[in-house]
């Protein structure tokens, strides 16, 4: 059985106050977005647990640390008759770019392995252990635009549609840490209310909507504001860095043509919305 995990981007993302515990009180819309990985599950044979195979773009780090290994172990302790799996899984999604791919790997791995094996888990459920795994994968279950609040696990069902635009995503040769990225942040209560910002006009959101992380991250790394400076150029609508970055996303109206030759040197998709 195979599935298509896809990416998200961030529609603004407000830096509320950081909490006792040391993590930080966001705001944020989640959109989903038809850049995807492709993940396939099929029966191992023999007595090893799972088999891990990747291909496409190099992920780093122990396999046994890999999202999808740790959402079928966790679903493996409360279902001891899962059976071993081969597991490949072909990165197409850039890594370290605040677009979720990770996340959405895991949860589409526990769909994935909810439908093959019939284990029968509510929608419900499966959110519940996907939040288990981090604070954004439950988002990839029902996967639909959402406001995001809390440390970006607590969701509210938002009105947004960017049917009819397209993305044009850039994602450069940097990698930005997020440790970092928020350790620079000054957390402070939105000006503007993001959920009415979502319900105005895409044109409008350019002087309202805001990612509290491009201050910073802009100052450390120019080249990623040039980015989005020449998408704004392109003709961009809106144009903003996704959660912590590296990678800028602009919204037009229209395709954009010569888009790859434009930004030489970085990974570039353009896709339609829906």
């Amino acid at each position: 059985m195979i599935t298509y995990p896809n990416a998200k981007i961030n529609l603004g993302l407000n830096i509320v106050e950081k909490r006792p515990d040391g993590y930080h009180n966001l705001e944020t819309i989640f959109y989903p977005i038809a850049l995807q990985d492709a993940l396939e599950v099929t029966q191992l044979e023999g007595d090893k647990e799972y088999a891990l195979a990747l291909s496409g773009t190099p992920i780093e780090g122990d396999p046994e640390q890999n999202l999808v290994v740790k959402a079928y172990k966790l679903l493996k302790s409360d279902f001891p008759n899962l059976p071993p799996v081969n597991i490949h899984m072909f990165k197409h999604i850039p890594t370290g770019a605040g677009l979720g791919g990770g996340s959405a790997d895991a949860a589409f791995m526990l769909k994935l392995l909810n439908d093959k094996f019939q284990l029968k888990l509510s929608v419900e459920k499966l959110e519940e252990y996907a939040s288990r795994l981090g604070a954004d994968c439950s988002f990839f279950i029902q996967n639909k635009p959402v406001f995001a609040s809390g440390i970006g696990n607590v969701f509210e069902p938002v009105q947004v549609s960017l049917k009819g635009y397209y993305i044009v995503l850039v994602k450069p040769d940097i990698f930005v840490s997020t440790k970092e990225a928020y350790s620079l942040v000054q957390p402070k209560k939105p000006a503007h209310s993001l959920k009415e910002i979502a319900r105005m006009p895409v044109e409008t959101w350019r002087a309202t909507m805001k990612n509290d992380f491009e201050e910073s991250v802009f100052k450390l790394y120019p080249e990623i504001a040039a980015i989005k400076d020449k998408l704004y150029d392109m003709g961009a609508v809106y144009a903003s860095m996704s959660g912590s970055g590296s990678s800028v996303f602009g919204i037009f109206r229209e395709q954009v043509e010569f888009v790859d030759e434009v930004f030489s040197g970085c990974f570039c998709r353009q896709r339609a919305l829906e």
